[in-house]
């Protein structure tokens, strides 16, 4: 259901339906996989054992999450295997003891708010998923937390969707926010499931962009850590994950954790991961709560190891942030536009559209440069101004080198940044949101732009 008024309540209305942290759990287990076939079969063994749903779901609430079409092929001698695209909801749940009734006697009197390893708490990070065996691609969604919109028909944010009514009323949320598109399974994780996770997989090297420094002692919650390229443990990786306290703040958190989730699958991919396998799935087990069955978590895990890099794609809810002087509390303001044209590209049955933007000169284009190159970055300016791409700016600069440029379609635009990514001829294309904000196209500088030039710097 979409906002009409800026306030108030408003009935519900049928959904259309378009048949069409957290972010490690998944995307792990598929690189887990992907390096040995006995992988498979531990992992299939070791979940039977335990029920992966902790929170069964009501009759009508297991309603909002059934298909008249079945997801999975099976034979005797293979594993199950995806026959159509499927669309998985992934809640990274953040629980304090204020949120709770019933908190552990351990937790009681502390002086401060603890987090409880439960939930039913709001949900701080939220993801959509789409497996599409059509067009061998994952696309993964980043659902900002502070997306205005109706949740049981109330205008609120929505991360508030989980309190409400669980993982059922969270999808039937995000299912109303994007006109429709049906919601297949959930994955639930909560705050101290991910800290675990990454103790479980040795850590994540990732670059951390720049100093995050915050204090809240009302939760405990310190966040400590200097920019540059770093091996962040499990607490670590936590401080990086929540951290929001900067000039983008929540969206800037959604940009890491896409950062984050692309490290992270890439350096699962190591053998060294079949060793940690046990201690992984004991997480899992204790701190993930899920309607996939075991069947379909493998089906999803055998896909995932096939998936190429460039086939991994992540976008985010298009949006704007509001205004002080409209609202008491900041929001995240759904482009409904832009949402149509993101839901009928990625998440409807056939391929993927051409470019959006005809007109070069209606391409937003930020540079992000990181030769400390004041030259190329000139250079590169007056190349896409002289093909018709007049609407270039340059961007803060990157606290890396990197020896390859990124084109990167920020809004999803992958074929106009197949196009600058022809023209330039360098560098590798990414459909990810980790770019400009106000840009549709980000390019990334690196090393191979200055290559390229030769004598000409």
């Amino acid at each position: 259901m979409r906002p009409e008024s800026p306030q108030g309540y408003v009935p519900r209305k049928p959904k259309r339906r378009r048949v069409g942290r957290l972010l490690g759990v998944g995307l792990a287990l598929a690189a887990v996989a992907s390096v040995s076939g006995v992988a498979g079969a531990f992992l299939a063994v070791s979940l039977s054992a335990s029920p992966l749903q902790h929170q069964p779901l009501s009759a009508e609430d297991a309603q909002v999450f059934s298909q008249d079409t079945p997801m999975l092929s099976t034979g005797s001698l293979r594993l199950p295997r995806l026959t159509r695209p499927v669309n998985i909801l992934v809640l990274g749940i953040k629980t304090l003891t204020t949120d709770v009734q019933n908190v552990p006697p351990e937790l009681r009197n502390l002086g401060y708010h603890a987090l409880v390893d439960s939930f039913d708490g709001r949900s701080d990070s939220m993801l959509l998923l789409r497996f599409n065996p059509q067009t061998e691609q994952l696309v993964v969604l980043s659902l900002p937390r502070d997306t205005r919109t109706h949740v049981q028909g109330r205008l609120t944010k929505l991360n508030e969707a989980n309190v409400y009514g669980g993982p059922a009323l969270a999808a039937e949320s995000v299912s109303d926010l994007l006109g429709g598109v049906a919601i297949d399974r959930y994955v639930r994780i909560n705050v101290q499931g991910v800290e675990k996770l990454i103790d479980a997989l040795g850590g994540v090297t990732v670059n951390v962009p720049l100093d995050m420094k915050y204090q809240d002692d009302s939760q405990h919650l310190y966040i400590n850590l200097k920019a540059g390229e770093q091996t962040l443990d499990g607490n670590k990786a936590l401080q990086f994950l929540r951290f929001r306290y900067d000039t983008h703040g929540d969206i800037g958190r959604v940009q890491r954790q896409q950062m984050f989730m692309r490290a992270l699958t890439e350096q699962a991919l190591n053998p060294a991961t079949i060793a940690r396998l046990p201690k992984i799935l004991s997480v899992i087990q204790s701190n993930v709560d899920t309607n996939l069955t075991v069947e379909e978590l493998l089906a999803l895990v055998g896909y995932g190891a096939q998936i190429n890099r460039s086939n991994l794609q992540m976008l985010m809810l298009p949006g704007n942030f509001s205004r002080p002087q409209d609202y008491t509390v900041s929001y995240w303001l759904p482009s409904y536009s832009e949402i149509d044209g993101l839901v009928d590209q990625y998440f409807g049955f056939g391929s993927q559209s051409v470019s959006t933007a005809s007109d070069p000169s209606r391409v937003r284009i930020a540079i992000q440069d990181s030769t400390d190159n004041p030259v190329a970055v000139e250079t590169l300016t007056k190349a896409l101004r002289d093909s018709g791409y007049s609407n270039v700016r340059v961007d803060r600069a990157l606290n890396e080198p990197l020896p390859m440029s990124r084109i990167v379609a920020q809004r999803g635009d992958g074929a106009t940044a197949e196009l600058i990514h022809r023209f330039l001829g360098i560098g590798d294309v990414r459909v990810e949101s980790t770019g400009a904000l106000s840009s549709d196209i980000t390019i990334q500088l690196g090393n191979d732009w200055v290559q390229g030039l030769g004598e000409a710097l």
